[in-house]
């Protein structure tokens, strides 16, 4: 758990603080958007419920979304081949900010 952990600390601490045109520029938004929503599945796939859309808010509040769908899934107690997805998916987006 502790490498997915690491990796969604820093992306959080990238982007914790970002204004409305940060997030919008080269649809940051959208990617970050995107990582919520499989974040929110693979915790839904871990718990085994059904999958649902997470809403899709301001982004203003994308790291707090980040932040709630990272914690769901770790405390969901996924397989590591699941935490090993997550984090890869969290590295890209960091890694294409």
């Amino acid at each position: 758990m502790s490498d997915f952990a690491t990796s969604i600390d820093r992306l959080l601490n990238q982007v914790r603080f970002w204004e409305q045109p940060r997030w919008q520029a080269e649809g940051r938004n959208d990617r970050a958007y995107a990582l919520v929503q499989l974040l929110a599945d693979l915790g839904a796939d871990a718990e085994q419920r059904p999958r649902r859309p997470v809403p899709r808010e301001h982004d203003m509040i994308l790291a707090d979304q980040l932040r709630v769908t990272a914690d769901d899934l770790l405390a969901a107690g996924p397989s590591p081949s699941v935490l090993a997805e997550a984090t890869a998916a969290v590295d890209a987006l960091k890694a294409s900010l």
